[in-house]
């Protein structure tokens, strides 16, 4: 579960979702895997942020996609 790694704190980069213990936004992450850096670069290039921190990332867009999916649905 992300629960207990992704955060939101109106002080830190303006409310963004981040992974916790870092100022790592969850977009940001995600922007990452975009461009097609693999979860290897992601770890080596920012060693404060654990794999499952990333992961959570991930699990975290997709809990929010699913969510907004089902809003849309729901109307």
């Amino acid at each position: 579960m992300w629960q207990g790694w992704i955060t939101s704190d109106p002080n830190v980069l303006s409310g963004k979702p981040v992974v916790k213990g870092t100022r790592l936004a969850v977009s940001f992450l995600l922007g990452l895997l975009a461009q097609g850096w693999t979860e290897e670069q992601i770890l080596d290039n920012y060693p404060q942020l654990p794999r499952e921190g990333l992961r959570a990332a991930i699990r975290y867009a997709q809990d929010s996609v699913d969510e907004a999916l089902f809003l849309e649905v729901s109307r």
